[in-house]
């Protein structure tokens, strides 16, 4: 134990080394396995360290807690479907804000509970205490109220995004006056915290960060979701490195600060593959509100689209030599990557080029179509990101999308007037022949309609993902009906 105290800070680096190299192997899928168990390794290393250096630890009740959400956790993940990832990831979100909400409470209630027992009588105890400066109380300041946004923004979206009925949208002309006048007085009241040490003005500042957290966060439409999601995934990382610096512990600043730093990259990246700001995402019109219009009020726009059969896809992919399958939520929804994987290698064994165009945001989270992919083992070399794909659309015989609709979208390059017009997408307009498997001609998360769908070029293929797919795979094996 006393070489672990006095070599915690080589630890400590060693963890921080890991975490960074677990970044650089997450980002590419053929080494994210490897990263994967640096940052297991890292994290055990942080933990144990911490564990052998805290002072006066009580052991039953740091093992208890370790116990039980190791429990919880390998239960969730071994039964949590892929469609409900992204929910299960905002929820994950939310316990690291909450976690450091109750470590800043912890922190001052142990700092007045020592300034009670005086000076002298610590003394005699042989503690050695010093009460928190200013600059502990802007420490705990900043990552309280950031922990709580995180926490209750994180809930929300975990309720928009598994579909809760007390997740509901809100909108109005009051909604931003009522954020702003919130975010004030959580402000004001942090103030007064960070320098004066008022309690009461503590537990003011973070009951509003809690309000504020849901208030910012439901008038956010469920199309920008993914942007959200990476959001709040840098906010938690924010927060625990505030909280890091009161605790004093390295690992947690380190930590903290990768997680917050990529995730905020990585929101800006979303952003940009949105043509939109952050502002503009979290402050300004939501996508995914309600429907645009597509008529004057109680009229509806009646525009003809060409349907076939799963038989009819079969014949044409099978006689292609090449085909692009364009995944969306809707392969989530109906569960079907493993379908479409096994649909793939039956074109590849008769000749066809077969590969994967993703859309930065496509699905709920980020990465969401990457992860389904994955789990089916589909090869990484035919999964393509939408700059590396987008120019040999024009040449591609087939293009299949399943369960995608925004991203695809015409009118973010030819319709000025659309909300979503600017918006890299997925060209996949300009192929050749487009087929599209969706279970209705409903919009999509943005509420949008799309051209796509009424090209001459393009045959609409209705039903769910897996029983479609699955039934190509049969025409193309000769067995459909």
């Amino acid at each position: 134990m006393e070489m672990i105290r006095e070599y915690a800070d080589w630890f400590y680096l060693i963890g921080a080394v890991l975490f960074i190299l677990t970044l650089r192997g997450l980002s590419g899928p053929k080494t994210a396995i490897q990263g994967n168990r640096y940052g297991m390794i890292a994290m055990a290393i942080a933990v144990l360290t911490t564990f052998f250096v805290a002072d006066n630890p009580v052991v039953w009740m740091i093992v208890g807690a370790m116990v039980a959400g190791a429990v919880v956790g390998i239960a969730r993940a071994r039964t949590v479907p892929m469609t409900q990832m992204p929910e299960t990831v905002a929820l994950m979100h939310s316990l690291v804000g909450l976690a450091a909400v109750l470590i800043a409470i912890a922190a001052i209630i142990h700092n007045n509970k020592l300034i009670e027992l005086g000076p002298d009588l610590l003394a005699a105890n042989g503690v050695n205490f010093h009460e928190m400066s200013r600059v502990h109380l802007f420490e705990l300041f900043v990552g309280c109220f950031v922990g709580a946004i995180t926490f209750t923004a994180s809930v929300f979206a975990y309720g928009k995004l598994a579909a809760k009925k007390w997740a509901k949208t809100i909108s109005g002309a009051w909604v931003k006056p009522v954020q702003a006048i919130i975010f004030i007085a959580m402000l004001v009241f942090g103030f007064m915290f960070f320098s004066t040490g008022n309690m009461t003005a503590f537990w003011a500042m973070t009951a509003l960060a809690l309000v504020f957290g849901w208030v910012w966060i439901a008038p956010v439409g469920g199309g920008d979701m993914p942007v959200v999601v990476s959001l709040l995934n840098s906010f938690s990382g924010w927060a625990a490195a505030g909280i890091g610096f009161t605790l004093e512990n390295n690992m947690l600043i380190v930590a903290g600060s990768l997680v917050g730093s990529s995730g905020a990259i990585l929101s800006y990246i979303m952003c940009k593959a949105m043509n939109r700001s952050i502002i503009n995402v979290l402050f300004g019109g939501a996508m995914g509100g309600t429907a645009a219009p597509t008529a004057g009020a109680g009229e509806q726009v009646q525009r003809n689209h060409r349907s076939g059969s799963a038989d009819d896809a079969g014949f044409l992919m099978s006689n292609a030599d090449s085909v692009v399958i364009v995944p969306g939520y809707g392969m989530a929804q109906g569960r079907a990557q493993n379908a479409v994987k096994e649909l793939a290698n039956i074109l590849k064994e008769q000749g066809v080029t077969v590969r994967f165009a993703i859309h930065p945001v496509a699905g709920r989270m980020p990465g969401h179509m990457n992860v389904l992919l994955a789990e089916a083992d589909v090869p990484y070399e035919d999964i393509l990101e939408m700059d590396e794909i987008n120019s040999d659309f024009p040449a591609t015989d087939v293009v299949l999308v399943i369960g995608a609709n925004d991203v695809v979208n015409p009118a973010a390059k030819d319709d000025p007037t659309s909300p979503i017009y600017g918006m890299p997408i997925l060209e996949a307009h300009k192929a050749r022949t487009i087929m599209v498997i969706k279970r209705s001609m409903a919009t999509g998360y943005a509420g949008l309609d799309n051209d796509l769908f009424y090209n001459d070029k393009t045959m609409m293929i209705f039903g769910d993902a897996k029983k479609v797919v699955e039934d190509m795979t049969k025409a193309i094996n000769g067995t459909g009906h």
